[in-house]
């Protein structure tokens, strides 16, 4: 499906965000391929838009959603998912099939492809420990095989030493034998923690060394601080909420607020987990 002037609104969790020149969802990978190898404009690429705020101006480029790119196969002992595919099903097909240590994923609202970028994690998992290797596909449309080593993984980061690359696949390992985790304990502890169900990125800010981002956000008594439409949620300090009437620039300006807060009284500065288009 190929669009032009699409609102991003649309497609990204916090219900905000400007037009993209052109939207494109590919049916598959080699779709997708052929896509760019006729391209000659920016590209962005985005699964559920979970940890993206695009800003009011939009995108001047193509936008590539890669939802539909969501299959997943068992070899041996290893899974191989395409970068579309939600990390709530990936958890969920590991636990029907005796693969542990998924569990985690079940409460990260994204997909393969997110949780490749930012190596993604919660309650002590991180997504980059059970990566074999991936697949990416370049600006012109070749697909690569990259092995874990071609990439620095650290917390909520991973740098690409191939620059102009994207996650198009993984091959991933996950535990023979079960774990402590739970996925119905964990989703029950993210409801009773997070605002579930409203509109927002998911966690805003990295967690600092040695402290909480939502801590310092709360001793800085930002509950409920609103500018314009976009709120600090009482529920959780480190979640921004759109009230439905937040701009990409209300999001925007809170969070500068709250960086500023932050380091006003801790001198600490608050990097930020989404990323601003």
């Amino acid at each position: 499906m190929l669009t032009h002037n699409e609102s991003m609104a649309r497609h990204c969790s916090f219900r905000a965000g400007g037009l993209a020149q052109i939207f494109f969802e590919p049916n598959s990978i080699e779709e997708l391929s052929e896509f760019l190898k006729n391209n000659n404009l920016p590209v962005l690429v985005i699964g559920l838009g979970s940890n993206i705020l695009i800003r009011d101006s939009g995108f001047e480029g193509v936008v590539i959603k890669i939802g539909k790119l969501n299959g997943l196969s068992v070899i041996s002992n290893s899974i191989n998912v395409e970068a579309g595919l939600t990390l709530a099903k990936l958890s969920r097909y590991c636990g029907n099939n005796n693969f542990y240590g998924a569990e985690f994923l079940s409460s990260i609202p994204g997909t393969v492809g997110g949780a490749l970028a930012m190596n993604a994690g919660a309650f002590g998992s991180e997504f980059w420990n059970y990566v074999l290797s991936v697949t990416t596909i370049d600006s012109q449309g070749n697909l690569i095989s990259r092995k874990k080593d071609d990439f620095e993984v650290g917390y909520r980061f991973v740098n690409h030493k191939h620059p102009g690359e994207y996650f198009v696949a993984a091959k991933l390992k996950f535990n023979e034998e079960p774990g402590k985790q739970n996925i119905k304990e964990l989703l029950l502890k993210r409801n009773k923690l997070q605002p579930i169900g409203m509109a927002s990125c998911g966690s805003v800010f990295k967690n600092p060394e040695s402290n909480y981002a939502a801590e310092l956000i709360e001793n800085c008594n930002l509950k409920g601080f609103c500018i314009g439409g976009a709120c600090i949620s009482n529920k959780h300090a480190n979640f921004i909420i759109n009230n439905g009437e937040a701009t990409a620039k209300d999001i925007e300006t809170l969070i500068k607020y709250i960086q500023k807060s932050v380091f006003k009284k801790y001198n600490i500065n608050l990097e930020t987990e989404v990323k601003i288009i």
